[in-house]
């Protein structure tokens, strides 16, 4: 699968530049940021109603817009999928693969589970450890 996120990455940076005329991705940088951020919403939205009314086939064909469109937009943002793999790599060491760390740190009185917090400490730990 990354490969294929590899390719679409690079096909996508390629074609920053060509003729807005002819190309879809060109139009999309042309048009800035907002309009990808618009797209990338839309196609999430898409994909939601198709899984809540039981298309499976039409997720499919919804989530591989909704790929394109977060890619157009990590190109746009300077993010490769390197980055992305490797952060997602980091949580997995820290977590468990599907599992999310919280947003911020978790205020001492905050009924949060064991697990939660522990997870806050180690990565404050990791962060003084780093130069």
């Amino acid at each position: 699968m990354s490969d294929s996120i590899g390719r679409l990455y690079r096909a996508v940076s390629a074609a920053r530049d060509l003729d807005p005329a002819a190309s879809r991705t060109a139009r999309l940088f042309q048009r800035g940021p907002a309009k990808m951020a618009k797209k990338l919403a839309e196609e999430a939205i898409e994909v939601v109603i198709d899984a809540l009314s039981g298309k499976p086939d039409a997720v499919v064909r919804e989530s591989a817009d909704l790929l394109y469109n977060l890619i157009v937009l990590w190109a746009q943002a300077g993010v490769k999928p390197e980055d992305v793999w490797r952060e997602m790599e980091r949580r997995e060491r820290l977590l468990g693969i599907a599992e999310k760390l919280p947003k911020g740190p978790v205020p001492k009185n905050a009924p949060v589970p064991v697990v939660r917090r522990r997870i806050v400490a180690l990565e404050s730990r990791l962060r003084k450890r780093q130069p």
